[in-house]
């Protein structure tokens, strides 16, 4: 089995990022297809973009061999997140969107590394919480986020056209 470290992205991987994203994301059963919302898979194909904005990273999971297993976008500040919903105006918290892992690298823990990284960097911020959005069709993030520490927070959900989009909260304690 393969030790993976975290890092940031380099942009020279961001295209290769955004293939991946495109491709974990369409598999999903239940997901919107690229037919469906373009944009969104635009965004996806195009994941690099978002590091122009303050506070923002790709972080990715990597082999000892520098094979980038999976990546994830953390937002150190809400108002540049994008969702829909209340959670671009949440006060002094951080959030994370986009966690993909590549089929070959599943069930080694790659999410939960990218997740793990993801609240020691809101922790080291000093927010006071990490806001995320899953789907019904990520029942296995879904289920990872909750084992976490993650709770549900209907106050953060929205609708993505007709997909229903589920918010997360987790909270640090002092």
């Amino acid at each position: 089995m393969n030790t993976y470290t975290v890092r940031n992205a380099h942009p020279h991987e961001f295209s290769a990022i955004g293939k991946l994203m495109v491709i974990v994301y369409s598999s999903l059963d239940g997901f919107p297809k690229e037919s469906e919302q373009p944009n969104y898979y635009r965004m996806l194909a195009n994941v690099g973009d978002l590091t122009t904005k303050p506070h923002t990273e790709i972080l990715v999971a990597v082999s000892p061999e520098n094979t980038i297993a999976g990546a994830v976008v953390y937002f150190g500040d809400m108002q540049y997140y994008g969702s829909g919903g209340t959670a671009t105006q949440e006060p002094n918290a951080a959030g994370f969107r986009l966690l993909a892992v590549d089929d070959a690298a599943r069930g080694q823990g790659i999410g939960k590394l990218l997740t793990l990284a993801c609240i020691q960097k809101a922790r080291e911020q000093k927010r006071e919480q990490l806001i995320i959005h899953t789907t019904r069709a990520m029942q296995t993030a879904w289920k990872m986020y909750e084992a976490i520490g993650f709770h549900p927070s209907a106050d953060l959900d929205f609708m993505q056209g007709q997909l229903p989009v589920f918010g997360f909260r987790y909270k640090f304690t002092a």
